[in-house]
């Protein structure tokens, strides 16, 4: 054999060697790879747990933000009722004060008359 034979010989035999390595899968990996891929499940499970607690964070602060929610807009039916409360009040108050201020013009005017009817 020539040595044109004998590397192509040797380059066949790498590339069955590559290919039954390939389809059996390789069992070995460097430890170092290892610990890399050992990190990479740690870190994961690690987010993976971040994740689960601030998705009860959110769930928790959205209920309590729909709670708040409708508490403010219980607040602002009651502000207005409360409102239109002083606002009948002061319309009520108005009105009376108009009547007392008629009344005690009355007497006035009646007392101004009994007056000049004694002069005269």
């Amino acid at each position: 054999m020539t040595t044109l034979h004998v590397g192509r010989a040797a380059g066949l035999a790498g590339l069955i060697v590559l290919v039954a390595l390939g389809m059996s899968g390789c069992d070995y990996w460097p430890p170092a790879l290892q610990a890399q891929i050992e990190q990479l499940k740690v870190d994961a499970q690690s987010a993976q747990a971040d994740k689960a607690k601030v998705e009860a964070q959110v769930s928790t602060l959205t209920a309590e933000k729909a709670a708040l929610v409708n508490k403010v807009e219980e607040l602002s039916r009651l502000l207005k009722t409360r409102a239109d409360q002083v606002a009948s009040l002061e319309q009520s108050l108005a009105a009376e004060r108009e009547k007392v201020a008629k009344m005690s013009a009355k007497p006035a005017k009646a007392t101004a008359k009994k007056k000049t009817a004694k002069k005269h």
